[in-house]
This record gives structure tokens, sequence and C-alpha cells, in this order.
């Protein structure tokens, strides 16, 4: 790892109690009655059992919907304060107007650079959620994503299939891992990061606090990189389109049309120029969203 790691901006270490989420006092006291349910009363304990077990398809559910907040908060909207302009200053509400391009499993050598230019040509600025692994391999790569005016972001450090059956420490390796790779080819750390197919179980806001990373979603996606047909996935992205809003597309892993080319490519210049006739400007999630450490966001 580099020397610079020791000199690039980091969030320093949180202080703060974990604000344990509702759903998680909520299993655990319904783990504790259950159990003195099934001590006290005789003929209880299926109903213990069944009860626990509800309980945990419950949680199971909640992380495998990836704009749940049953787990912990979940940024799915851009917040309505917080707002820094990608300064160290005071925040302030959110200018109006204003939604966040997102791009997910880059960078990609043939892809990132294209949707660069498309980003550049309609003066257009973007959050690329990065995967370590990948940025490391395509270093200048991802340093261009942020000369160019865009923000990089934590999307783990290999996007592992399993990520969501991850414990604290798998957690902690794969997010802690990524946070120190993106850190040192940019110079900032990530204070976002968005899980691997939006995936995770409840040990995961509590490894996210310690971070003092912020869980992204999205408000609506393209499914760009299962569907081709261009058509449908900008059709996915500009319904209800509002203000505020979080849209994914992916620059790596990216699904190829009819023509041969990534559908991402196709979609983007159409969705730009709805953006502008809309009157909605992007913007990045460090001008629009503030650090975890400084307070919680609506």
């Amino acid at each position: 790892m580099s020397s610079s790691l020791a000199t690039v901006e980091r969030t320093p270490p949180r202080a703060l109690r974990w604000p344990r989420p509702l759903a998680f006092d909520a299993s655990v006291g319904l783990h504790l009655c259950a159990g003195a349910a099934a001590w006290a009363l005789p003929g209880a304990e299926l109903w213990a059992l069944g009860t626990v077990a509800f309980n945990h398809a419950v949680l199971t559910a909640a992380g495998l919907l990836p704009r749940s907040a049953l787990l912990g908060p979940n940024l799915r909207r851009l917040p309505e304060a917080g707002w820094t302009g990608g300064g160290a200053g005071a925040s302030a509400p959110a200018p109006p107007g204003r939604v966040a391009l997102t791009f997910d499993d880059g960078p990609d050598p043939e892809v990132t650079p294209q949707v660069l230019d498309q980003l550049d040509a309609a003066g257009a600025r973007a959050t690329f959620f990065c995967i370590a692994d990948r940025a490391r391999r395509h270093a200048a790569l991802t340093r261009e994503i942020v000369a160019r005016g865009h923000n990089v972001q934590n999307h783990s450090s290999s996007h592992r299939h399993h990520f969501s059956l991850l414990g604290p420490r798998g957690f902690e390796r794969e997010i802690g891992r990524a946070q120190a790779l993106v850190a040192d080819l940019t110079g900032v750390a990530p204070h976002c990061f968005r899980a691997p197919a939006g995936l995770r179980n409840p040990l995961l806001d509590p490894v996210l606090h310690r971070l003092d990373l912020h869980l992204v979603s999205w408000t609506r996606r393209g499914f760009d990189t299962a569907d081709g047909h261009a058509p449908r996935v900008l059709a996915r992205l500009l319904r209800d389109l509002a203000s505020r809003d979080i849209l994914l597309l992916h620059d790596g892993h990216a699904r190829r049309g009819a023509s041969g080319r990534p559908v991402v490519l196709e979609v983007l210049p159409a969705l730009l120029e709805r953006l502008r006739a809309a009157g909605l400007a992007t913007t990045t999630l460090s001008e629009a969203v503030p650090r975890r450490a400084a307070g919680s966001v609506a």
C-alpha cells in the first residue's frame, strides 16, 4: 500500500454509540420472550420456535430488499438538509432540482471512459460506486473519474456474491479494505457505501457506523445489467422522476444491447437530455450527503 495512505483525508474514529434500529431491539426482546415462554409454559416450545423462525424470516427478507430501512438507515433519496457543496463548511438545505446519478461495479476500461465523455458533454456530474479491487487494477482511470469532477464511493473490495452472508469481521475486511484502497487512490476516504446487489444482513449497520459510512441504495434503477433494451431501461429511470432522486446505472458488468454496445451508453445521453428538459441538475453524493458523523440525514 502506498505511503500516501497516511496523508489522505480520513474520517476520525466514531465515538458515539451505535443507534440500534428498532427492529434489532424488537428481535432481541422477542427471542427473550420466546425463550422464557418455552421454559415456563408447558407445551409452548413449538410456539416459541415458530415465533423465532418467523422473526428470522422477516430479518432475512429485509436484507433481501435493497431499499429496506428495517435493518438501519438507508438513503433512498438525497437528504433535504446537509448540503455541503463539496466543501468543508457548515451544511445547508439542499438546493432544489438536484438528482444523483450513480454508477456501480466499475471502473471498466472500455465503458467508464465513454460514460465520462457523455457526462462531460452534458456538463453532468456523477458518483461512481467502485469495486476497490477493480479500482486498484485501473488506478489511472479511477483517478481520472475524480479529476473530471466526479465522486468515488465504496462498493466493497471484491463484490463477493455471498456478501450478505458475511459476519462483522467479514464486513470489516471487505469494506475497510475498500476504504483504504479508494482513499489511497483518490486522496479522499469514501463516506457512502452501497452493498453488492444491495443485499445485506442485520450485522452490517454496526460496521458502517464504526466506519462513518452511510448505506446508500437508490430511488429507482434501470436494471441495465439484465435488460439490453435501452427504451425499457430509460423508462424505468424516468418513471415519476423528481428532485432528490438517486438513480442507479452500471459502468461495470454492463449488459449489451442488440447492437453489441453496452446499454448504459445508449441510455445515458437520453437520460441526461430528459433531466435537462425537466430542469433537474446532477450532483454528487459528496456534495449532497454529509458525513455520517456530522449527524443524521432525512
